[in-house]
């Protein structure tokens, strides 16, 4: 649409509109990421805020966006001593999720640099995003390695181009916004702490709120000018504050008792590092400037540790961010100077603080949206579900168990698939990636991105003399030119498959294997993979997970798994067969890793045995890398596990050995296993 939604028209989500808005005050305080579930007005507030920006001054013709004020001396476009300026809008640039690093950082033309001895740079998207808005959707889909370029260059104020021996730098500062659903994976904690704030939303469950929503959609989509045109009194007004509040920020003093209770804010919530005490200091000041004032105050500080330190503190994995607001409230009253109480650090009257409405999930905290992969604590889990299991480990009558608590994780063993992959860059499986170390080279495919110099110097020697080379120079042409080919590591698609039959309900045995199968998760989750989940127990298989990047997700259905019942394992291996069929047509680049946990028992139907072997056969003929993790305990084991892995075509490991510190040979050729099978 050519006419934005207007930023005062959007209802709720006040916490989302503070977070944007102390960052168009004060752009050191370092972006926000905005977390929450589809459709909640994230991109809409996003480009709404482009509209109140001010207005920036640039110098005529320069691609780089340079101040006239104060032109970048080492501006690829410069120098610009008596350049004219002119005024445009602020810019809002969107990075999509497909974006390649030559597009976010720009480009040397490399082909131009050798055929034509031209050093000709392209600008990319960080370069169109200076003095601007710079918006990244689904950032949490981002590559890894792009997210760094990108959190690296926000930190600095600038981009850095190396290439061939060629350097590149120009000026990059920009107000940062990233969106994510978290069900669709989380970001790693080391790029979560470059956000400076973060904000989570959801939609409301006030029926009056989600009534005004559609009307004033539905009257935007009938009429974007004319309903725009209705709220320019009140953007206008919220521009005039924006204004200043910015001009105001530099005369706002941050006190040293002030300071000590950022300070002993940050130690109690165990943040790593000084970056969110820096970022509490800088979102405090603009809080007071947005409010008026000349000072910051203990509310202040309250309501930038609400924003600045749910996604730094100290978590396991599978939590949600989220503060103690009494613990803060009580580190805030201790830190405060003699004679200070804190003011109104308790009583959550801010605006978008603290909701007093039970259902406003559009009010301060996030309140809405409920924290993820808390199994232990969610209603009917206990710690005795094995309670009507007799000492066998079957449960009575074949009757369904209540879930029981998953054992502490550990780290495991490192489980790879065989191979030299193309997928997705990830940490698991040895890959062919455009960034590792370099292996080879190859002819380009499409364009040249990463010069192998050595290949290209070689292909062009031998033709000197045929294209009449003169003095020392070296003739090169297109067809010489060499692509860089590297490897380095991919994410795969880890799919488990669970027995959550009677043979497992023991309530010391689904214990350890729910911790064994959660540490299996962390290690995913910290590989960059996708996961599904597959159970099996009474007569059919369920795909409890589809496969996904939310390893949360994963870890919230295994706490509430039941257990109880007969072991189809046939069913649970055809089950998974299907799934990766699927997910072939869907991601044919990422390659799967099947972990089958299980004691090997098969129950149910004639010859459930022989079943299970002839669908574990089909796997192996398809070349699936699979893992059994062998659940059997006791002194008197069967061994049927171990067959299984055969079958497979894969490995089995113990639970005891997932522990150790390297796994050798654990996932074999899998190929020829199965030539073999």
């Amino acid at each position: 649409m050519s006419t934005p939604y207007p930023f005062t028209a959007i209802v709720g989500q006040d916490d989302l509109r503070l977070g944007l808005l102390l960052n168009a005050v004060s752009p050191a305080v370092g972006g926000v990421l905005v977390r929450g579930e589809k459709g909640t007005a994230k991109s809409t507030a996003v480009r709404a805020l482009a509209a109140l920006m001010p207005e920036v001054s640039v110098v005529a013709g320069c691609r780089f966006s340079c101040d006239p004020a104060g032109p970048d001396p080492a501006c690829p476009d410069g120098p610009h001593e008596s350049a004219g300026g002119v005024s445009r809008a602020a810019r809002t640039v969107e990075l999509p999720v497909g974006a390649s690093e030559d597009r976010l950082v720009g480009a040397l033309d490399i082909e131009r640099a050798l055929s034509e001895g031209v050093k000709a740079f392209e600008p990319g998207l960080l370069a169109d995003a200076h003095r601007g808005i710079l918006y990244v959707d689904e950032v949490n889909l981002l590559h890894d390695h792009l997210v760094d370029l990108l959190l690296d260059a926000a930190a600095m104020g600038a981009s850095y181009v190396e290439r061939e021996g060629v350097s590149v730098r120009h000026a990059a500062r920009f107000l940062l916004v990233g969106t994510m659903n978290p069900e669709e994976g989380e970001l790693r904690p080391q790029l979560l702490d470059r956000f400076g704030l973060t904000v989570e939303v959801a939609a409301s469950r006030d029926t009056d709120l989600r009534v005004e929503v559609v009307r004033r959609r539905l009257a935007y989509d009938d009429d974007p000018a004319g309903f725009a045109a209705r709220w320019a009194g009140q953007e206008g007004e919220l521009r005039e504050r924006i204004a200043a509040a910015r001009a105001l920020l530099p005369h706002v003093v941050l006190g040293d008792g002030v300071l000590r209770q950022i300070a002993a804010t940050c130690a109690a919530f165990e943040v790593d590092g000084m970056r969110a005490d820096i970022v509490m200091a800088r979102t405090s000041t603009a809080l007071a400037a947005w409010a008026g004032r000349d000072e910051v105050l203990a509310e202040d500080v309250r309501q930038a540790a609400l924003l600045a330190l749910p996604h730094r503190r100290r978590r396991n994995p599978f939590d949600a961010p989220g503060l103690d607001e009494d613990k803060l409230d009580d580190t805030l009253q201790d830190a405060a100077p003699d004679g200070d109480t804190g003011g109104d650090t308790g009583e959550g009257e801010r605006e978008g603080d603290d909701d007093p409405e039970p259902d406003g999930p559009d009010g301060g905290g996030g309140g809405g949206v409920p924290p993820q992969g808390d199994g232990p604590d969610a209603p009917g889990q206990s710690s005795d579900g094995g309670g009507d299991t007799p000492a066998g480990g079957r449960p009575a009558g074949g009757g369904e168990q209540r879930p029981v608590r998953a054992a502490e994780p550990f780290r495991t063993k490192m489980l790879s698939v065989p191979g030299l992959g193309e997928g997705a860059a990830g940490r698991r499986s040895r890959a062919r990636t455009e960034h590792g170390r370099t292996t080879g080279s190859r002819r380009p495919q499409g364009a040249l991105t990463k010069l192998h110099l050595a290949a290209t110097v070689q292909a062009a020697a031998p033709h000197q003399r045929a294209r009449g080379r003169s003095g020392r120079g070296l003739v090169v042409r297109r067809d010489d030119l060499r692509q860089a080919t590297r490897e380095g590591r991919e994410g795969n698609l880890v799919l488990f498959v669970v027995d959550a039959s009677g043979s497992m309900a023991a309530r010391q045995r689904m214990s350890a294997v729910k911790g064994a199968v959660m540490s299996l998760l962390l290690d995913a989750y910290q590989r960059r993979d996708k996961v599904g989940l597959i159970t099996f127990r009474g007569q059919d298989a369920e795909v409890v997970l589809p496969p996904t990047s939310s390893v949360d997700a994963a870890a919230a259905r295994l706490e509430s798994l039941p257990t109880g019942g007969r072991t189809p394992l046939a069913a649970g291996l055809l089950k998974a067969h299907d799934v990766l069929r699927v997910e072939r047509l869907r991601d044919p680049s990422r390659r799967p890793l099947l972990l089958v946990v299980t004691d090997g028992r098969a129950t149910g139907g004639p010859d459930p045995l022989a079943l299970a072997a002839r669908a574990g056969r089909l796997h192996a003929a398809e070349g699936t890398a699979s893992v059994v993790v062998d659940c059997e305990s006791g002194i008197v084991r069967l061994g049927l596990a171990a067959q299984l892995a055969r079958d497979l075509g894969g490995s089995a490991v113990t639970l005891d050995e997932l522990r150790a510190d390297t796994i050798v040979g654990l996932v074999k050729d899998v190929s020829a296993a199965g030539r073999a099978a």
